[in-house]
């Protein structure tokens, strides 16, 4: 561990948290950093699970690992073991046996815990303010929400975690972004970041972990801010974090594997320490000014190439923008409000909890999908979806139209089942509350545009990509 002489210079948190989670330092450069927990799920942890057996490895703590279901179930009501990926049941059931055998406690399809990794660390306090996570998932970054620092690694890494309960990396750069006034109604955490990402692009943050922070930031739930963080790894960052306040302590509170009682309060305690010194040295600083924001969607096909609700297509002669346009099927300068939609999806653990639920809810509600349009809200974890039922969100959306699923990943990315196919029509322009664009992201050929699930919401009534403001009650 650091010495306390070598704090006497004004640190960030990232170095906060870094120090005191530093077990030793290489020749290499690089740090032997403890691991506080590991996640896994059912796409990668039967493959870390076989790397430890074939390699007569035992977990150091079984303790700190968590397993969950979420990539590859189905989400559809009513499902089993069986998932519309091929082969995916075997994973499932390995996964499952596994994890028995190995005393690994996993939140199984049936479970009331159960949903996405990146949903349900924080929902469960298992993610805390100023611990260390990682996760066969490069969104595992989204943890950073509530002041984790937490990133995704390969299985064989995460073979090494659940094993020695530590990692060895080099230490990153270190960026601040100042995220300067309020957002405006109808304005979310989702246009913040997809702003950032496209005034600086989408390599801006790379090879840094990145603190967001400002008035911005500040004003932002929990749920918003693991949105943004969970969209670092889409602007080039290794990770992203936000330093934990009163609004980070309240939610936290209660939570399942959250400290309690003496414990609560000493965490509390050691929590508030957990912002960057004034005077702390920075790699680079970004700013966005927020005040005058719209909400923003993807025209492209990488989280940089966005516009306003109420801009226009690219006017970039590049190279990459070229290729978009061809896979896209738009012309540059051609308005991206009123284009024509096959599918709208609210989901991902990016816009999948409770309070994204209720934005979305809060713009159908009364109204009915587009014909043609396929239109679906899978919850980002059974804990959301039940507490989205007690409100009667679920009722909202299937009146509208919505099809309402069980959680999990779904069609957040193409796994070669689930699709948007409305009676056998293949869906081609789809808008989504998920976090990537590229090509065949969502189905072979599908065309996606990011956005919050406000105005994924209101392009669903409308048929096309919609502006969610005129719709605000």
């Amino acid at each position: 561990m650091m010495s306390a002489a070598m704090h006497a210079k004004p640190r960030t948190i990232i170095e906060k948290i870094w120090d005191a989670h530093a077990v030793a330092e290489f020749d290499s450069g690089q740090t032997l950093l403890h691991i506080d927990r590991v996640f896994l799920h059912d796409r990668a942890g039967p493959t870390v699970y076989a790397g430890l057996h074939a390699a007569g490895r035992e977990m150091s703590n079984r303790e700190l690992v968590f397993g969950t279901m979420d990539h590859i179930i189905d989400t559809h009501p009513g499902r089993g073991d069986e998932t519309l990926l091929k082969g995916g049941i075997n994973f499932i059931r390995e996964f499952r046996a596994a994890s028995l055998q190995r005393g690994v406690r996993l939140f199984d399809i049936g479970d009331a815990r159960q949903g996405i990794s990146h949903v349900v660390a924080p929902e469960q306090g298992i993610a805390l303010p100023g611990s260390t996570l990682v996760c066969c998932d490069s969104h595992t970054c989204t943890n950073g929400g509530i002041g984790a620092l937490a990133w995704g690694i390969g299985t064989s890494e995460g073979e090494h975690a659940v094993a020695t309960q530590t990692l060895a990396r080099s230490r990153p750069r270190m960026m601040r972004i100042d995220f300067k006034g309020r957002l405006q109604a109808g304005v979310t955490a989702k246009d913040l970041v997809l702003a950032l990402i496209g005034k600086y692009g989408a390599t801006g943050g790379a090879g840094h972990v990145i603190e967001f922070a400002g008035d911005a930031i500040r004003a932002l739930d929990v749920e918003g801010r693991l949105t943004v963080c969970n969209m670092a790894v889409e602007f080039g960052a290794w990770t992203g974090l936000i330093a934990p306040d009163e609004t980070t302590f309240e939610w936290l509170d209660g939570r399942p594997f959250a400290p309690y009682g003496a414990s609560w309060d000493a965490a509390v305690r050691h929590w508030r320490t957990l912002h960057s010194d004034e005077g702390a040295q920075w790699d680079a600083e970004l700013e966005l000014d927020c005040s005058a924001l719209s909400p923003q969607v993807t025209w492209g096909t990488d989280p940089g190439q966005v516009c306003a609700i109420d801009g226009v297509v690219t006017t970039s002669l590049s190279a990459e923008a070229d290729r978009a346009l061809v896979y896209m099927a738009l012309r540059r300068g051609q308005p991206i409000l009123g284009q024509p939609i096959d599918a709208a999806f609210i989901g991902s653990c990016t816009n999948s909890r409770l309070p994204d639920l209720r934005a979305a809810a809060q713009i159908v509600n009364g109204r009915k999908v587009a014909e043609g349009v396929k239109a679906l809200v899978v919850p980002g974890s059974t804990e959301v979806k039940r507490q989205a039922e007690a409100e009667g969100l679920d009722r909202i959306f299937r009146e509208a139209g919505f099809e309402w699923r069980e959680s999990g990943c779904s069609l957040c990315f193409y796994a070669g089942g689930d699709n948007f196919d409305q009676q056998g029509i293949p869906a081609r322009r789809v808008i989504t509350s998920t976090n990537r664009n590229f090509e065949g992201r969502q189905g072979p050929g599908v065309r996606s545009h990011l956005a919050s699930p406000a105005t994924v919401a209101a392009s669903a009534i409308a048929g096309c990509i919609a502006d969610p403001r005129p719709l605000l009650s």
